[in-house]
């Protein structure tokens, strides 16, 4: 299995960006799927989840109301539509698909986030 982020880049305080996350080889409709982030030296934080059928999502306080998770089922891809971006939201961010023992992660996409 595959998965593989894209979307990140430098933006400015108040902008915006919109994560990708495609994940192959896998069936994809059975997958929980996460946005991770880390900061080099600290723990890698949980972002936003969404359940396989898109059901149900969750959100970190700190973005609650900024940042948005969905999922194309069809496509096999997931989203973070990132708004109203804060200096402390940049780090490198990951996609995560998890159904029972199989737990998948990409290589990272980066966000920085200028003041």
């Amino acid at each position: 299995a595959q998965v593989v982020e894209s979307g990140g880049g430098l933006v400015h305080t108040g902008g915006s960006l919109r994560l990708s996350c495609a994940a192959s080889d896998v069936s994809f409709a059975l997958y929980h799927m996460s946005w991770y982030r880390q900061i080099p030296g600290k723990a890698r934080e949980l972002v936003a989840s969404i359940s396989n059928d898109g059901g149900n999502t969750e959100y970190l306080d700190s973005v609650k109301g900024r940042f948005s998770i969905s999922r194309d089922n069809v496509k096999e891809m997931i989203y973070l539509q990132m708004n109203s971006l804060r200096p402390e939201d940049t780090a490198v961010y990951y996609c995560n698909a998890k159904f029972g023992t199989s737990d998948y992660w990409g290589q990272g996409t980066p966000v920085t986030v200028s003041s």
